[in-house]
């Protein structure tokens, strides 16, 4: 037990993010069509640009996103910093999907991604006022 509360609680939220993130963009590039129920009706303007690059070409573009973002919280040798912009960035596409789709039976586990990864972005600030 002792060993367990020497481990710094960020990286329980790196490793549970990262590996969200990991399935999500893996499964997208394998099975697009399985995610097309995620893309919902959007303001005008996002849609447009959805119709216009194709929803296959725009999965694959969100899934290269997703898959950087997993691997910046899961590859341990880089700056803490990196995995704080990762967590950032996690909780902007959440705070986005809430705001733009709202909450529904697919969307409400997206709060605790977006609290994670807020959460993890803290961390990375007070890790750095403290150097």
């Amino acid at each position: 037990m002792n060993k367990l509360l020497k481990i710094k609680p960020e990286w329980f939220l790196r490793l549970s993010l990262g590996a969200v993130y990991l399935y999500t963009s893996v499964d997208i590039f394998r099975h697009p069509t399985g995610w097309y129920w995620a893309i919902r009706p959007l303001p005008q303007v996002l849609q447009n640009i959805i119709n216009g690059i194709g929803i296959d070409n725009y999965l694959k573009a969100q899934a290269t996103g997703e898959l950087i973002i997993a691997l910046a919280l899961l590859t341990w040798f880089l700056p803490k910093a990196i995995a704080g912009i990762a967590g950032l960035l996690v909780g902007l596409q959440m705070f986005s999907i809430l705001v733009l789709v709202g909450i529904s039976l697919e969307t409400f586990r997206d709060i605790g991604l977006l609290g994670g990864g807020l959460a993890l972005f803290i961390l990375s600030l007070r890790e750095e006022n403290r150097q």
